[in-house]
């Protein structure tokens, strides 16, 4: 398969969040539907502050989006790849675990 350099590094820089556990623990938990700031941090243990971050990273990755729904924003994954791409990563990993 032939890649081009610009998507070649979009995947790097993609692969290279993701290499963050607790980021990567903040996308898994936006996969199952919208989320609020608040319980991202409660399911994950990690501050609001942090989890704002790590969201604010993976929007600029088009890894997950927020939309306002009054006055908080609910996040979730940004497409069916991403989820797909996680839930299979998670196959894979259990397979060897």
């Amino acid at each position: 398969m032939a890649v081009n350099d610009a998507r070649l590094s979009i995947l790097a820089e993609t692969f290279k969040l993701l290499g963050d556990p607790t980021r990567l623990r903040v996308l898994l938990t936006c996969l199952d539907g919208p989320v609020a700031v608040g319980e991202i941090a409660r399911r994950t243990g990690a501050s609001q502050p942090l989890v704002s971050h790590h969201l604010r990273l993976l929007r600029g990755a088009r890894l997950v989006r927020g939309a306002r729904q009054a006055r908080q924003v609910l996040y979730e994954a940004d497409d069916a790849h991403v989820r797909d791409m996680l839930r299979d990563m998670l196959d894979h990993a259990g397979e060897h675990a």
